[in-house]
Parts: structure tokens; C-alpha cells; sequence
């Protein structure tokens, strides 16, 4: 570890200083700044910024942590380091001397959507970061692939958890098909979807760690995992890889924008004239991780292309998915303690409520309210008694290389503690979008939200917040005093989080509509 920390460039030092600060870590001398009371007696705390202290200082206090979780979680960071290098020198590779699966590798990894979907916590103390190797060169030679997919169910507290897992080599041979047992009583199985029953469960005694270290013997250094929305499977076993291929991100649709994500049922049809399942029969993991390894080999060894073109069925089912989303109002940051028959009670007229569980546990959730008319929505949206959200936008003019036409677009200002990928969720759900981009600077986060096909801006940041206080009375003051800091402060409201100090149970509950 000692010899990982003194080769490491002092932005990482500088990063795991400040994790283990935000933690309350402390290593043999105590915190930081203890720690610098006893290493530099001239100076001691007063100069407590890690990064304008040296790479010798950083190394020494992080090498007096040796409680095995400590070393542990320093390893996690220094991996995760080594990774996103490894991602960057991929990217940097010439394309003349790379092999048709890097390729693959390159596409994914370069593709406006990789860096928010593939940002992961890998941090955490319960996830698996996988080594990538030292030498580049011997690791972008391998070809060696391993295909996964996961069949997820919703637990009682409205998260998601993983209950089955397939993988399948480069032959198609089933390496893992395994259930696994959720940590938390399930709700909803989703057996029309997922082909998996309670029966299924009964037996199955596999945690998500016992499923790590039986990936870890296939993900040998320089080894690719493919998938479709791989990301997702990912996120649910907990695992961070650098070398992928995301067959959902490498095909495309001829004409279409960056938000239209071809389905790996039109997939198969389109590229491999197969049908992945017959009509309404459940999915299978294992079926779905061979048809993505299907679809990477097609490129790989018969040259398939990756731009697919659109039937006149695909752009027949567009256009009504295009039509419905304007005939819908999105809901997001309910708390998951807020029942959603309640939304019911927020929103007046005829409509349809899809609830959406939350990606972590403890999360809010969000939903979808469909309405049989755009009309209908929008007079049901007029009605919402809740504040108007005012966003002063700033103008910024780029080029659009779908038409060649200078487009004006919006920058939104983020509060810096909301993580990115919720911004991509709430702006996706607005779409259809040709692409979004979260930048980064030294003081904010800012959305960037191209328009489609109009030359005006679309206002599609018309919101309202809705503070309702709950039902007992000890909770009343604690919502009209956050009702009132949200008056006075309406810009922020857009993708303002509750202050994560404050418990869930005692926050108001709080939606953002979109028209």
C-alpha cells in the first residue's frame, strides 16, 4: 500500500485525504489535523488544505491508516484511479492499432451518455473494483470477453435488488446462472417481466458478494464485459470494470438523436434477423447476455455495422411514444416514506400513475401521470397548487451537427452537492433530447439541454414545487419554514435535494412537475 500511495499523483492523494476527513477516518496519529499537530510542528494545523501540503505529508498521513476496512477503502480509490487513467489512454489509443473489441470498448467509452452512466460509488466499503493491470499494451490486446445481464425485482422499501444473474463466454457458453437472495421482502416480482417467481427465491441462499467473487475468476486482467444498458447491471452487483462494451450505447439509429437508445429486442430483429423472445414472454438473463454477446461478435467478425436504420414500424412506435410524453407530467423527489396514492391528492383529472422505484435505497422516487390528452395535462398541470419555479437562464449559441444550424441553448445552474446523475434522469425525462452534457467548474454543475427542432428554446423548465405539509402536527413548523426558504429562493428549487442532515420522515413532501 505504502509503495501504491508514493507513486500516486497528488490530486488522488489530495482525494482520499479529504474521503477519509468526510468519513471521520483516523489513522495511528488521529484525524488530519491531529495528525499534523504531531508531524509539523512548525505549521501543525494552520495549514490544513491538503492540496497545498506536499506528497510526502499526504503519503505519510494515509500510510498510518492500517485497520483492514481503512486499507481497504484506500485501495478502492487508488483502483478506481488506476481505471479512469486506463479509460483515458483507451481513448487516446490510435484507431489503426487497436483490435475490432477495443473498438467496441472505444465507442462505449467515448459516447456522450458513458461518464454520467458509468459513474458509480464505488467508494463504498461493498463494492468491487476490479484491477485493470499495469501494462496497457498486453491489457488492450485481449480479446477475451464475458457477457452478464440481471433480472431485478422492487423490494418494500421501493428500491431495486438483483435476483438473478447470467453470463455467457465469448462461445456463448453459460459460465453463471444464478438466483440471488434480496437482502430486503419483495414487493413486486415483476414476473411477466423478469420470468422469476417467489418459488424461485425460496431456495436461493447467494448474496450480491457471493456473486462478486464468482465474477472475479472471469474478470481476469484485460477481460471485456459486454451488455445492453450494461451500466445497470452493474450498479445492482455492485461491481466497477473499466474495459466494457455497452451494445447499448455502440448501435445507434440512422437519423435518430443521442437519447433514442435502440431496444435489444430491434437489435436482435435488425442485426442478427433473430427474434430475442417471443411476444410478451419474460425475459431471460441468460437469453439477453448471449444476444448482446451475439451482437458484439457481429460487428467483431462479420463487420456488422453499428448504425442501424429504422423501419417504418420503429418510427411509427417513435412517433406515439413522442406524442404520449407530451400528453404526461413527470413527478420527482418524492420521498419514499410518501405513500403514492397520495399523488392522487396532488393532481386533479383521468390518468394513469407509473411509479418509478428509487435507484438507492432510501431514495426518493418519481412517476409518471399520463393523461388521455396533452390538453388535459396541461390544464391538470395549470391547477397544481404549488410555487411557479422562475430560472434565470443564461444564453449560450453552439453548433448542431445533425443540421449544421446554430442553435441556442440553456445552461441551468445545479447546486453542487446534487449528484449529476439525477440531472440526467430529470432532464432525459423531459426529452426527447439529441444530447446532454453535465459540465463541471470550480463553483457549480450546469445542465446543458440542446433543443430538438425548434429554433427557440423550449420551456421545458416550467416546473412547480409543491410543499405539503404532513399530517402530524410536530412536523408543521419544520415544512412552513422550509416552504417559506424555498419562496425566497425559487432558482435553486429546480434541483434543490433536502438537506440530506435532516431525517426524511420530518421533511415535507416535495415534486417537481414538468409540463
Amino acid at each position: 500500500m505504502e509503495h501504491k500511495l508514493a507513486t500516486a499523483e497528488k490530486k488522488v492523494l489530495v482525494e482520499l485525504v479529504k474521503l477519509v476527513q468526510k468519513q471521520g477516518l483516523e489513522g495511528d496519529n488521529g484525524g488530519w489535523k491531529e495528525f499534523l499537530n504531531s508531524y509539523d510542528k512548525r505549521l501543525g494545523s494552520s495549514l490544513s488544505d491538503p492540496s497545498r501540503r506536499s506528497n510526502d505529508v499526504l503519503v505519510a498521513f494515509l500510510s498510518s491508516f492500517k485497520k483492514k476496512e481503512d486499507v481497504q477503502l484506500l485501495a478502492r480509490v487508488l483502483q478506481c484511479d488506476a481505471n479512469r487513467n486506463l479509460i483515458e489512454k483507451f481513448k487516446q489509443e490510435s484507431p489503426d492499432k487497436e483490435t475490432p473489441e477495443q473498438r467496441l470498448v472505444r465507442m462505449t467509452i467515448t459516447h456522450p451518455r458513458y461518464p454520467i452512466y458509468y459513474a458509480f460509488p464505488s467508494h463504498a466499503e461493498d463494492w468491487f473494483v476490479t484491477k485493470s493491470g499495469n501494462k496497457q499494451s498486453k491489457v488492450i490486446k485481449s480479446t477475451r470477453m464475458l457477457a452478464i445481464d440481471c433480472e431485478m425485482v422492487t423490494c418494500d422499501d421501493g428500491s431495486e435488488a438483483v435476483v438473478r444473474v447470467g453470463a455467457v463466454d465469448r462461445d456463448l457458453k453459460v459460465v453463471l446462472d444464478k438466483f440471488v437472495k434480496p437482502s430486503l421482502p419483495v414487493v413486486d416480482y415483476k414476473t411477466e417481466i423478469t420470468g422469476v417467481t417467489a418459488e424461485d427465491l425460496e431456495k436461493a441462499t447467494l448474496s450480491v458478494a457471493d456473486i462478486q467473487k464468482k465474477l472475479r475468476r472471469f474478470l481476469s486482467k484485460g477481460t471485456i464485459l459486454v451488455g445492453h444498458g450494461l451500466h445497470n447491471d452493474l450498479q445492482v452487483l455492485k461491481v466497477d470494470h473499466a474495459r466494457v462494451i455497452d451494445t447499448s450505447l455502440v448501435f445507434k439509429y440512422s437519423g435518430a438523436n443521442n437519447s433514442r437508445i435502440p431496444s435489444l429486442l430491434n437489435l436482435c430483429k435488425s442485426v442478427l434477423d433473430e427474434e430475442l423472445r417471443m411476444e410478451g414472454a419474460a425475459h431471460n438473463c441468460v437469453h439477453d447476455a448471449a444476444a448482446a454477446m451475439k451482437l458484439v461478435l457481429a460487428v467483431v467478425e462479420r463487420g456488422v455495422e453499428t448504425l442501424i436504420p429504422q423501419t417504418e414500424q420503429m418510427l411509427e412506435v417513435e412517433k406515439t411514444i413522442h406524442e404520449a410524453k407530451k400528453a404526461s407530467l413527470y413527478l420527482h423527489k418524492i420521498p419514499h416514506n410518501v405513500p403514492s396514492q397520495e399523488l392522487r391528492g396532488v393532481i386533479t383529472g383521468d390518468f394513469k400513475v407509473d411509479v418509478k422505484p428509487p435507484k438507492k435505497l432510501g431514495g426518493y422516487y418519481s412517476a409518471e401521470v399520463v393523461f388521455s390528452s396533452q390538453e388535459e395535462a396541461n390544464e391538470a398541470f395549470e391547477k397544481v397548487d404549488g410555487d411557479i419555479v422562475k430560472v434565470n437562464w443564461d444564453r449560450v449559441v453552439v453548433s448542431t451537427p445533425m443540421t449544421g444550424v446554430w442553435w441556442d441553448i440553456n445552461t441551468c445552474p445545479i447546486p453542487a452537492d446534487v449528484d449529476p446523475r439525477y440531472v440526467r434522469q430529470f432532464v432525459w425525462n423531459c426529452g426527447p433530447w439529441r444530447a446532454m452534457v453535465i459540465c463541471l467548474d470550480f463553483f457549480a454543475q450546469f445542465a446543458i439541454i440542446p433543443p430538438t427542432t425548434n429554433s427557440t428554446c423550449p420551456s421545458i423548465m416550467k416546473a412547480k414545487i409543491i410543499s405539503r405539509k404532513l399530517a402530524e402536527k410536530e412536523r408543521a413548523a419544520s415544512s412552513a419554514e422550509d416552504c417559506e426558504s424555498r419562496k425566497r429562493n425559487p432558482q435553486v428549487n429546480l434541483f434543490n435535494e433536502i438537506n440530506k442532515k435532516q431525517s426524511l420522515e420530518r421533511a415535507p413532501m416535495e415534486l417537481d412537475l414538468v409540463a
